[in-house]
């Protein structure tokens, strides 16, 4: 999952982005809103957090051009307004959950989490596939019953191939979802990770590169085992 987070007081965004990366999810964060315009303009989110009052436009302004851009962005706000007529102007620009500061950093993530799957309601929270079972919210995988320890990093580029259902992910798609704004287009990083990640999962490779394209999940992995 990767997120925009809109908020101009700088420890506070630190803070979320460097929390919502410990669980594995990728933050890119605007302090203002001509910032959070122009992230918006170049990449493509699953979920905005918006901070009300950033300087202009304001997290109001741009929620509204979210939802009239009709691209079913889930939009949370995030704001030390906490009063009733405020949550409730909050909801009728749009925005699909409300939560005031202060507040814990795991809630944020459990909301985050929720908005996702209401995004993909029709994919189930648990997803299944050549054996691998994932559940995002446990951040727990399984193959064959066996649990697989995997590090943030590869859980997220996991969860990007699992949620493909067997189609091909390219290089350029899973530094985009797994990783945030910083990471260099040029790296090798998306391979190493792959990489690492069959290992952690195990023969036979349930991870199959398609030369020149990318990577997908390879449904008939078991299949090549059982006929073995």
């Amino acid at each position: 999952m990767r997120v925009l987070v809109v908020e101009d007081e700088p420890y506070m965004a630190e803070a979320i982005r460097d929390g919502l990366r410990l669980a594995a999810i990728a933050a890119d964060v605007a302090g203002d809103g001509e910032a959070a315009l122009r992230l918006l303009h170049v990449n493509d989110y699953d979920i905005a957090v918006l901070d009300r009052d950033v300087p202009p436009p304001t997290g109001d302004e741009i929620a509204a051009r979210i939802v009239a851009s009709g691209s079913g962005m889930p939009i949370l706000m995030l704001t030390a307004a906490d009063r009733l007529d405020d949550k409730a102007s909050g909801f009728e620009l749009g925005a699909d959950d409300y939560l005031t500061k202060p507040f814990e950093l795991q809630e944020l993530v459990l909301r985050l989490r929720a908005l996702d799957r209401r995004r993909a309601h029709h994919r189930p929270p648990v997803r299944e596939i050549a054996g691998l079972r994932l559940d995002p919210f446990r951040r727990e995988v399984y193959r064959d019953g066996r649990y697989v320890a995997l590090t943030r990093k590869q859980f997220a580029v996991l969860e990007v191939l699992v949620a493909a259902e067997g189609g091909v992910v390219s290089a350029e798609e899973l530094l985009h979802r797994a990783w945030d704004e910083h990471a260099d287009p040029f790296t090798n990083a998306v391979r190493i990770t792959v990489s690492a990640l069959r290992k952690r999962l195990g023969e036979p490779w349930v991870i199959a590169t398609v030369a020149g394209v990318g990577y997908r999940i390879d449904p008939d992995a078991r299949r090549a085992e059982a006929g073995a």
